[in-house]
């Protein structure tokens, strides 16, 4: 036994064709980041539940992934940010929706399960409870940045709602064209930890989907869809909200190992590859012994791992 640590920025239609080689170097540069803070705190004996939300935190203040300031925008050009964390040791869990001024949804969702008698909280209530704890927060403006609003007119423009990854190229727009606009792609954030003691934790924050309808929640906040940890393992999921909700991905995993003994791998693969259209999700997962996978049916994944003995793995696309 012994710690493990996972770590995604989201699953889709990743290509070097698509996405300039330079925003692919700094992502990847994000990835080796968020991974060594995690290591660094895993080695220094944090629980996994601090080293998720630690890591999460620190993706959420990266502006090329979709959550905290990277965020994208509803129809109404507004923004619509949510998160959950969930700790497998006592299947405490807690989870935020419609969050428009705060600035890291999932220290949000952890007072949520810490400081509240309940589970999930949104919106409105959401935002007043935030502001009741000392949560920080900002002017929504904040996160309507120029970047953000170039990706919904696009978003418009191809009359699409536009998931991690895969571009609303419009019919006309020539392949030139869109590989140069692959800049405007990006993904939820999501981290799974296991620490020395064997206890589990799983975290996800995302800023939803270009164009979304308002009011519209997607797997990320749901437990069970894009996010969960129990005493088998910790699980986040990433891609296609409304497949990942229909086909409760990360539960699915811990139960496929609790009630028929299969191994991690072959648990989150199963999901992946039998349970969720192609094309639609990914995730990351870890397992009370340590163990660690990463598993996706897009053509990319934004994805890190390490574990205790000494493997690590960064990469995006398959394999």
């Amino acid at each position: 036994m012994g710690w493990a640590i996972a770590l995604h920025g989201g699953a889709g239609d990743i290509s070097p064709s698509l996405m300039p080689p330079h925003i692919l170097e700094a992502r990847e540069e994000c990835l080796r980041k968020c991974l060594h803070i995690g290591v660094s705190a895993l080695k220094a004996k944090a629980t996994a539940l601090d080293v998720v939300e630690l890591v999460v935190r620190e993706m959420e203040n990266h502006p090329l992934f979709n959550a905290g300031k990277g965020s994208v925008l509803t129809t109404d050009g507004t923004v619509e940010m949510e998160a959950s964390i969930m700790d497998g040791n006592t299947k405490n869990c807690g989870a935020v929706s419609g969050l428009s001024t705060v600035a890291s949804a999932i220290s949000l969702a952890r007072h949520v399960m810490e400081k509240t008698p309940h589970i999930y909280l949104a919106f409105d209530g959401a935002e007043a409870f935030a502001r009741e704890q000392g949560i920080e927060t900002v002017d929504a403006s904040y996160f309507v940045t120029p970047e953000n609003i170039e990706r919904l007119r696009k978003a418009k423009e191809a009359k699409k709602v536009q998931i991690d990854y895969n571009t609303p190229i419009h019919k006309n727009t020539p392949v030139e064209t869109a590989a140069s606009n692959g800049d405007s792609q990006l993904g939820t954030v999501g981290c799974v930890a296991v620490d020395c003691h064997g206890n589990l934790a799983a975290g996800t924050s995302t800023g939803g989907l270009v164009n979304k309808m308002v009011g519209r929640i997607g797997d990320t906040p749901v437990i069970g869809a894009g996010n969960y940890a129990n005493s088998y393992c910790a699980v986040s999921a990433t891609g296609k909200g409304e497949s990942i909700i229909r086909a409760t991905v990360a539960r699915d995993v811990a139960a496929l190992m609790e009630y028929k003994g299969l191994s991690l791998k072959d648990a989150a693969d199963y999901v992946i590859e039998k349970c969720v259209p192609k094309g639609d999700a990914g995730l990351v997962a870890v397992s009370a012994t340590g163990e660690v996978t990463m598993s996706f049916n897009t053509s990319g994944m934004f994805r890190a791992c390490a574990t205790e003995d000494g493997y690590s793995e960064i990469g995006m696309f398959a394999s």
